[in-house]
């Protein structure tokens, strides 16, 4: 009976990092096809709406550090159901079309999706310590799919069905509401087998902050998640400026996150199999130099969809690899949390600062070309942190 419950307990824990990995990303992506629409019922300004995407990742920045704290005193499981809790309630919130709503909802999910974003590393590092290459392939797949269809299914919601851009990022709703009730199981399942006490790990905390290794995986994480959310805010009002409509700008949105799914999912498994992830950062980087330069040089239908192709084979496959970095670069689940929470506040200041500065430069500019200059800066910065991060190092070692 005891091996049944052990058993059962494995597949709902697996089930519930799947749903908590669901909900990472569609609140968020759901957004950039709808904005020029948000931005106009609510007459908003461009760098005003930008802040829709930035201002989760302003939460992720304010709230990560925290998590690792929260997890000690309450538990993981107990700390992942209250962000999916509040993430529930922020994205309801937000599909009410009243400013002062939309932003406080916003705000809500930026700090859901941190309790997330933080625990997931430490939590596969904890109860998969043998396969965090899988598991971490296996939840930024599950997280990869739901970004991508959350960015192709906006528009028809919206507009296609006449549901209005409210009920396309309230749909987003329910897969957090699941992910609350699966988290609620595991944290009673949690209770039944231990109380785990706050002794004070701060310590830890403070040395991460040391780690010159840390900084880097962080400054790899950050200037890779800044072109991620310039590219999912921004994308369709790039493609629509070269007369693309704008369900077909959002639906190449979700073909580029779609078409980025097997990098999700091979790449940490790659990665894993050597000593040094450095060759593996240099090709993602030529991927995401090509695939902007080819957004700002190529006027042609072809070249458009060749570009979205590449951008998605980059951005997937930095971010699953930012991400298999916090499990590589740490021996303890600790240690995890403690660099997960680090490298996911300082890369996310970073990354908060991107659809709002690439939303002011088109402001001024009134062309896409300079912003597309500074995302090809951007790539080549993401390569040099990534030098950094993919060295056969731990982050407490001297």
């Amino acid at each position: 009976m005891k091996e049944k419950k052990s058993v059962l307990y494995q597949y709902v824990l697996i089930a519930g990092i799947i749903v908590a990995a669901f909900n990472l990303r569609p609140a968020i992506t759901s957004v950039g096809p709808l904005i020029g629409m948000i931005r106009d019922q609510l007459e908003l300004a461009n760098w005003s709406a930008g802040l829709l995407t930035s201002l989760p990742l302003l939460a992720f920045a304010v709230m990560s550090p925290l998590v690792a704290k929260f997890s000690y005193r309450y538990s993981n499981e107990m700390v992942m159901f209250m962000g999916l809790l509040t993430l529930f309630l922020g994205i309801s919130l937000r599909s009410v079309s009243v400013v002062l709503f939309v932003f406080a909802g916003t705000l809500c999910i930026g700090l859901g999706i941190a309790v997330c974003n933080v625990l997931l590393p430490s939590i596969i590092k904890e109860k998969f310590p043998t396969k965090v290459a899988w598991m971490t392939s296996l939840y930024s797949t599950a997280m990869g799919i739901f970004a991508a269809l959350a960015s192709g299914v906006s528009v028809p919601i919206a507009e296609g069905l006449g549901l209005g851009w409210q009920m396309a990022l309230w749909i987003w709703a329910i897969p957090a509401l699941i992910g609350t009730v699966v988290w609620f199981y595991l944290t009673k399942r949690e209770k039944m087998k231990r109380h785990v006490s706050y002794h004070g790990n701060s310590s830890g905390n403070e040395r991460i902050w040391l780690s010159s290794l840390a900084w880097q995986v962080a400054g790899f994480m950050g200037f890779q998640s800044f072109l991620f959310y310039v590219t999912i805010s921004w994308m369709p009002e790039i493609l629509q400026a070269n007369e693309v409509s704008a369900s077909t700008a959002g639906w190449l949105l979700s073909f580029m996150q779609f078409i980025g799914l097997p990098a999700s999912f091979l790449v940490p498994v790659i990665a894993e199999k050597f000593r040094s992830q450095q060759g593996l950062v240099l090709a993602l980087g030529l991927f995401s130099v090509s695939g902007y330069a080819g957004l700002l040089f190529g006027g042609t239908f072809s070249i458009m969809v060749i570009s979205v192709i590449l951008i998605g084979f980059s951005l997937s496959g930095t971010f699953a690899l930012a991400l298999t970095f916090l499990g590589m670069r740490a021996k303890t689940a600790k240690q995890a949390a403690f660099l997960s929470g680090m490298a996911q506040t300082l890369g996310y200041i970073l990354a908060a600062f991107g659809p709002f500065l690439i939303g002011f430069i088109f402001d001024k500019t009134k062309n896409w070309d300079v912003p597309l200059v500074v995302l090809i800066i951007v790539s080549v910065i993401v390569v040099t942190f990534g030098f950094g991060a993919g060295r056969d190092k731990y982050v407490f070692e001297k």
